[in-house]
Order: C-alpha cells, then structure tokens, then sequence
C-alpha cells in the first residue's frame, strides 16, 4: 500500500469537531486513502459510495430524526463522491453540529461543486485537503528514492495515476480510457455546457503548447469558439483538477511582461493520452515540456501535501528574458530554471537585475529529487 502524505495530517485532526474534505480528480486514489483510514481508526464506521444511488439517496436527507438514525452508533461516517450529493453541505454541517462524537470524512472529485456546496455551510467547521496523482515523495518513500529515479523516463511519458502506477503494462489503455470524458465527466454532469466536444478540443490545444504562454484569443480561434467561453472552460477544467495555471511575475517594472499565463497538466500521463503520444523519450523533440510540466505539478503537489503557503509563477521580460517557475514567500523571491540537460548554463541576469535579492537555481536531472521531496 502507497502511503498517502497527507494522510498522517488527517489523522492528526480527527475527532477535532470539524469534518475532513478530501478533494481531488477521479482515480487519484481517494476511495483508498479513505480505506486506509478505516483501516487504522478503530471505530465504528459507516461507509456511503454516493456514486451508488442507493447510497446517494440515503444520504440525501436533511431531516435530523433520519440523520440520526442513518449514523446509529456509528463513530466514523466516510462519505465518498460527495459532489453526487445535492445541498450535501448542509447534511454535513447538520451531522458535525449535532453528532459531537462523530467524525465524518467526505471526498469529492471536483472542487467546483463539492467546494461551492459546502463553504458556507461549512464556514468553521471544517478541514480541506486535497490529493493528487501520486507524487514522486510518496514514491520514494515507498520504494526508495533510486528507485523511483530509475522511473523517470516512465514517468514523463505515463504519468502517476496510482492505477497506472500498478498496472504499468496497461498504461495506454487506460489513460485512453480517463480521457474518454471520465476525468471531467464532473464538468458534464453539474454544468451546463452547451458545447461538450469543446472541452475535448481545448484540452488538445492546451496539451500542445504546455508549459507556453497561452492567449485566450488564439485558443479561441483555434477551437472556434469565443474568449469568455474559453476562460470559463479553462477555470472549469482547472477546478476538476486537470490543469492549473501560473501567472507571470511582475512587479509593475518597464520591462515587464503585465499580463500572461502558462497552463500545465497536473499528471504528464493525462497530457500525453491527450495527443495519443506514447513515444519514449528518446524519440520526442517534447522533452523539455514534459520534463518542465513533470517538475512544476510534482512540486505543486510537494507544496500542497506539506501545506507550504508559497505564491508560484513564472517570469519573462519584454526582451524575452525568462526564468521557467518562481516562487515567493515571506521576503523572498527563488527562480528555479527547469532544464533537461544538467549542462544548461543559467541565463537570469536580467532578472537579477530587476530583482537583486532574488536568487536562481538549476533544476536538472541530476538534483530535482531534492526539489520534489523532503530528505528521506
């Protein structure tokens, strides 16, 4: 069993009078991390599969006398795929506020609903986490660091979703089949989208210019459609945990570019299942995307499973001076320049200039286990 980072945190904030809020995509492993907790709290439990009907009408009440009866003795309440569930956080803020000695745990795998549900019924009474792919921390701790580096072309190319993980060898078939729609069949299900196929067409478009500035009016024009739509099916996309954006730096200087982003994939496999490219690495000409797309969602993932509160960005000037991902906190401000080759030589004196108490590092193949992992 793949320990899960967080898991340890959610254990630590049990039994604390708040529930727990797991969000994450489909098949990031969340039915198993609630498992695992079963598994080592031993406690009465109710377990509830909301993308079972049965379940999902069960706990769809919000009359306490049929709440109480559904918990019964029960200490612990597991709810999976909570965002099936209509008005759910006012069943969950119902069952914290009246079953003090129940702890209840519920899973989503979009934010955008889950989260929307239940803020503000849940304002106070609540802990947030959310889980990825499988990081290549978790990895390490679970076989070793050198092995999980023996990997690395694997994981370029086919990513850490915890079942490609452990069926390697049916790797194509079933990324093909997460991106046949499951991922963001959440998207389908609670949104009206008058225009499906579109989701499909910009995730091609922004799987080809990954870890690129992206321009709304050029996604627009390639996927027919209009920048509003493209906006709101790129934060949709976004809040199903499919990709993320980084915005530029810039603190209001001349030669600063003022407005751009780039758009990532949170997990190469989704990506390369995108364009249906399986190829080793040693025949792409994508490498530097993929190894750039790898390193910035495995730290998005690092930061994430430690709680470290850091803004992340890139940088690039008017004259095209760039420095690939910077992240801020406190007083300081560290650029990172991801390369392939150990061999590039760092090109940020411009932003050294622009910024003289920011400092730059190399991340390459030779030193990115210890960007992407806490010593182990």
């Amino acid at each position: 069993m793949i320990s899960r980072a967080i898991l340890r945190d959610i254990l630590i904030n049990m039994n604390k009078g708040k529930a727990i809020l797991i969000l994450g995509p489909r098949q990031s492993g969340k039915t198993t991390l609630l498992k695992q907790i079963n598994d080592q709290i031993q406690q009465k439990s109710l377990f509830l599969n909301c993308d079972d009907s049965n379940d999902r009408n069960v706990i769809s009440t919000q009359s306490l006398t049929e709440l109480r009866s559904l918990v019964g003795l029960h200490k612990l309440v597991l709810i999976d795929e909570a965002q099936r569930v209509q008005n759910i956080g006012i069943t969950i803020k119902l069952i914290v506020d009246n079953f003090p000695d129940v702890q209840l745990i519920a899973t989503g795998s979009s934010s955008f609903e889950l989260s929307n549900s239940v803020n503000e019924p849940l304002t106070g009474r609540k802990y947030e986490y959310h889980l990825f792919p499988i990081s290549f921390e978790e990895m390490s701790v679970y076989h070793s660091q050198w092995e999980e580096q023996k990997s690395l072309s694997n994981r370029l190319v086919y990513g850490m979703y915890p079942d490609i993980i452990i069926n390697s060898g049916e790797a194509q078939r079933l990324l093909s089949s997460l991106t046949g729609s499951y991922l963001y069949k959440d998207i389908f299900a609670f949104q009206d989208l008058r225009k499906p196929e579109l989701v499909e067409k910009l995730l091609r478009a922004l799987a080809l210019q990954m870890g690129s500035e992206v321009s709304y009016t050029e996604l627009a024009q390639l996927t027919s459609s209009d920048q509003v739509t493209v906006q709101k099916y790129i934060q949709l996309l976004e809040q199903a945990y499919i990709i993320f954006k980084l915005p530029n730096y810039n603190n209001n200087h001349r030669r600063e570019i003022k407005r751009s982003r780039k758009i990532y994939f949170y997990d190469n496999g989704i990506r390369n299942a995108l364009i249906n490219d399986f190829r080793t690495i040693d025949l792409r000409n994508d490498i530097g995307q993929l190894w750039e797309n790898y390193i910035v969602s495995e730290r998005v993932k690092y930061l994430s499973n430690h709680f470290y509160n850091r803004n992340c960005y890139f940088w690039r000037s008017l004259s095209q001076a760039e420095v690939d991902y910077i992240e801020t906190y406190e007083d300081k401000i560290k650029g990172f320049e991801l390369k392939w080759n150990p061999g590039t030589k760092i090109k940020s004196k411009q932003f050294i200039n622009t910024y003289p108490h920011a400092s730059v590092e190399l991340v390459s193949t030779h030193n990115y286990h210890s960007f992407l992992a806490e010593s182990i």
